[in-house]
């Protein structure tokens, strides 16, 4: 038979709680840490001074001669492959999920047949069902890794992709890599050359099953206004004044649909954005340079709206390009703003939104 006093049952006030933990860390305090870890190991953490402890100790030196075999391994928690009950709000699809800018030395393959290894900035995602909590972000890595080895090609960007779809099981997925392209670059008049880098980035998307190889290029050039250069002439003319017409480094980024079939090189969409607006920013340059890129300037003066127009034109000559989209960004040395358009042909670049920091993006520094 049990007998519980009415004084055992009834709650416990603030005051006697205050009492017995005063009691109990005067007992800790002439105890030996073991003695408070039989009672209770928390309760070291209610001794002023050793809040943050927690008996036993733990080893602090770095286990050199530690093995972690299968066993171990298969002991360890992973929580991004746990189940559905640990996802935190919404449940529903991610489009993109993944890492950005790994990077790692790639060989590429030039068209004059020769090899380039270039620093390369790697995005990676893959879609990610409602119902799957995360997924391993290190595999996307090892993946790139297996091929890190090869030449690039769109091909070998398709054998990665597959690989790291199937470990990851996904559905969807997309890899793009950035990097500075250098192409050596004759001056206009003085026989110099130099080397002209030019940001490229390769892109790989797979949607329900669909695929898109996608090139991106960067090309700056500059751009004289052709209404300042008519006043500058004006004023010359009418009044005997000297005047110079405003002009300004210019970026186009240039993004095309990439159809199956012959090679596109990166050359020759550099070639193509050439040919469009010949007044490509000078590597090597003399006063004989200087001079005749100012006269090149003055037989091309261009409108960022005869920009998008020109590299658009250039674009649908080449028939291993599809859809594409031209951006382009004057930034003025008149004005406190920027000129900018933005043209695209075909579905795969047409947007109703753009990213608000689009056009910040295309500021390159020399």
């Amino acid at each position: 038979m049990n007998i519980h006093s009415a004084d055992m049952e009834r709650e416990p006030t603030r005051a006697e709680a205050e009492a017995a933990l005063a009691l109990l860390r005067r007992w800790a305090v002439d105890v030996t840490a073991e003695e408070v870890a039989t009672l209770d190991p928390l309760v070291s953490r209610l001794i002023p001074g050793q809040e943050v402890s927690n008996y036993p100790a733990r080893a602090r030196a770095y286990p050199d001669a530690f093995q972690a075999d299968e066993a171990y391994k298969a002991s360890m928690p992973d929580l991004q492959n746990g189940p559905s009950s640990l996802i935190r709000g919404a449940k529903q699809q991610i489009q993109h999920v993944g890492i950005s800018n790994f990077r790692l030395p790639i060989r590429f393959h030039t068209r004059d047949n020769g090899d380039l290894t270039l620093e390369t900035s790697v995005t990676g995602t893959v879609s990610l069902e409602a119902e799957k909590k995360g997924i391993n972000m290190s595999r996307i890595m090892r993946t790139f890794y297996k091929h890190a080895e090869e030449t690039f090609s769109f091909e070998v960007i398709e054998r990665a992709l597959d690989a790291y779809k199937s470990d990851l099981e996904s559905f969807d997925a997309r890899i793009q890599m950035r990097f500075s392209f250098p192409m050596k670059v004759a001056s206009l008049r003085s026989g110099l050359s130099g080397y002209q880098y030019y940001d490229i980035a390769l892109e790989l998307v797979e949607t329900a099953g669909v695929r898109k190889k996608i090139v991106h290029l960067d090309y700056v050039y500059s751009s004289t206004c052709p209404c300042s250069l008519e006043l500058s002439e004006h004023a010359r003319q009418f009044r005997g004044q000297l005047a110079t017409p405003h002009s300004q480094r210019s970026v186009a980024r240039i993004s095309v649909l990439v159809e199956d079939g012959p090679c596109l090189w990166f050359e020759d969409l550099i070639d193509r954005a050439r040919a469009a607006v010949p007044t490509e920013t000078q590597v090597m340059v003399k006063r004989e340079d200087e001079q005749a890129f100012a006269e090149l300037n003055a037989a091309n003066p261009i409108f960022v709206e005869d920009a998008a127009r020109l590299f658009a034109e250039q674009l649908q000559l080449d028939a291993r390009i599809s859809d594409f989209r031209v951006i382009a960004s004057h930034q003025e040395s008149l004005h406190s703003h920027d000129a900018v358009s933005v043209m695209t042909e075909g579905v795969t670049f047409a947007a109703e939104s753009l990213d608000p920091r689009l056009f910040a993006s295309l500021f390159h520094v020399g």
